[in-house]
């Protein structure tokens, strides 16, 4: 057989594999079951509204703090990246590689627990605690993220906004930086939808039923029903934030990508 034919039969072989396994998997499956444990309807409608006015809000209102802090707080690392200041460089660079290399769960723990322990009598706002928490975790990405889309700016659009009598500083904000952030639009909406993920660990903060977001209430609801449902509903939920961000992230890559309209292969 040519090469071509033996890869059409190792296709043909992984898809016959692959239907045996399904069809095996539904003949063992005890569909009785996981259908009480995960399709429960009595439970699902009892989960509604307040899984969509409280938690998946709740979700979306801690995600939104916390990129914004983190966007904000990025952009200055990653100018302090570039910078030809020495200590500036150096902090910058601790800063981000020390936070990467964390866990997101040990920093929320360290903001809710340890700032208030090493500060007696400083205790944060929940929702601050939670910006504070996503954004540290999301900013030390954001950083080299942006630092990326700056240095990928070519460097004639700094020399002539200099030549126009520009200082270092404004030609910087005015001119390349909106030119990065038309490049780093898609990776900045991935981390977004990861932010979104990670806010599920404010659980280890505790709250009130109008404070829970999609993980928490839905760990609520499982203890309390004592039916998976709930986590398979929570995950829809999770879903409809990720996925319209996902479907925006491609048209972002295929508009500001290489060769697409808004890039800078454009011509523009």
């Amino acid at each position: 057989m040519s090469k071509r034919q033996r890869a059409k039969v190792g296709r043909g072989v992984q898809y016959v594999i692959l239907l045996a396994l399904v069809v095996v998997g539904a003949v063992l499956a005890d569909w009785n079951k996981i259908g009480d444990a995960f399709f429960n309807v009595e439970v699902a409608r009892a989960l509604f509204p307040t899984v969509i006015t409280t938690a998946l809000v709740n979700t979306a209102v801690y995600t939104a703090l916390g990129f914004a802090f983190g966007l904000g707080l990025a952009l200055l690392l990653a100018l302090m990246r570039l910078s030809s200041v020495g200590p500036y460089r150096w902090i910058s660079g601790a800063y981000i590689e020390f936070f990467r290399g964390l866990p997101a769960l040990l920093v929320f723990l360290s903001v809710g627990f340890g700032i208030p322990t090493a500060f007696e009598g400083l205790n944060l706002d929940r929702n601050l605690t939670i910006m504070l928490s996503l954004g540290i975790v999301g900013s030390a990405y954001m950083a080299e993220t942006i630092r990326a889309g700056i240095k990928a700016v070519p460097g004639g659009q700094l020399e002539a906004a200099r030549s126009l009598g520009m200082s270092h500083a404004r030609a910087t904000t005015t001119v390349v930086i909106p030119q990065a952030f038309r490049i780093i639009l898609p990776p900045l909406t991935n981390e977004l939808i990861l932010l979104t993920k990670d806010s599920s660990l404010a659980f280890v903060l505790g709250a009130t039923l109008s404070q829970q977001e999609l993980t928490q209430f839905g760990r609520s609801a499982l203890t309390s029903y004592e039916s998976m449902t709930p986590i398979l509903v929570v995950g829809l939920c999770y879903l409809v934030i990720t996925i319209p961000l996902s479907v925006l992230q491609q048209r972002l890559e295929r508009r500001f990508g290489p060769g697409g309209n808004g890039g800078q292969g454009s011509g523009a």
